[in-house]
């Protein structure tokens, strides 16, 4: 699925599994576990395949419940 050319730079751009990976959604956020991500060698440029869209968009919108929710603090600017 990767190993193409970067977009921005000269890097190759590889497989990596991800922990965790936090995705914005018009209707809130979404955190990935264990996701297959494409980064850039070079520039650390991220990637994903159309399925992962699809999945945080699932979630998102309650077509797939989330296996777990996260409590994230939210604060004022100082």
């Amino acid at each position: 699925m990767y190993g193409y050319e970067c977009e921005r730079c000269d890097g190759t751009v590889r497989e990596k599994i991800v922990k965790r990976e936090a995705f914005k959604h018009k209707l809130g956020f979404v955190i990935l576990e264990n996701v297959a991500v494409g980064i850039c060698n070079a520039c650390g440029l991220r990637y994903y395949h159309a399925s992962i869209a699809h999945c945080v968009d699932d979630i998102a919108t309650g077509r797939v419940a989330p296996e777990t929710r996260a409590l994230v603090p939210v604060a004022q600017s100082v």
